[in-house]
């Protein structure tokens, strides 16, 4: 009975053994993770503004630009509303803060219309 038991945790230490040591095989190589090359982020530098009063007799319009953002006199912009081009405006003054007149070059204006560079 002894011996019935000694052999039995032998076996038993000879089968664990090889389970307990056995590690991955250096011939084969392991996964490598997969970097992502970090994104460029740039600032939008374009000027942006929204018609804050339309004059449909003398064809101008009241823009107003965020802080820090004032186009040049003389500058033609577009105005476009609901993502499509509906005209343009010529930047002729006077300018009180952050808001500036332009002229209604070609098109038409409302009251909430978006004007861009491009």
């Amino acid at each position: 009975m002894k011996l019935r038991v000694i052999l039995i945790l032998f076996l038993a230490g000879i089968l664990t053994d090889g389970c307990v040591f056995h590690h991955s095989h250096p011939s084969k190589p392991k996964a490598q993770a997969i970097v992502a090359p970090a994104p460029i982020v740039t600032p939008d530098t374009s000027l942006t503004a929204q018609v804050i009063s339309y004059n449909a007799v003398g064809q101008f319009v009241v823009l107003s630009f965020p802080m820090g953002q004032m186009p040049k006199m003389n500058q033609n912009l577009f105005l476009y509303r609901a993502g499509l081009k509906v005209g343009e405006v010529k930047i002729t003054g006077p300018q009180n803060n952050n808001n500036i007149v332009a002229d209604l070059i070609s098109g038409e204006a409302q009251n909430g219309d978006e004007v861009r560079e491009q």
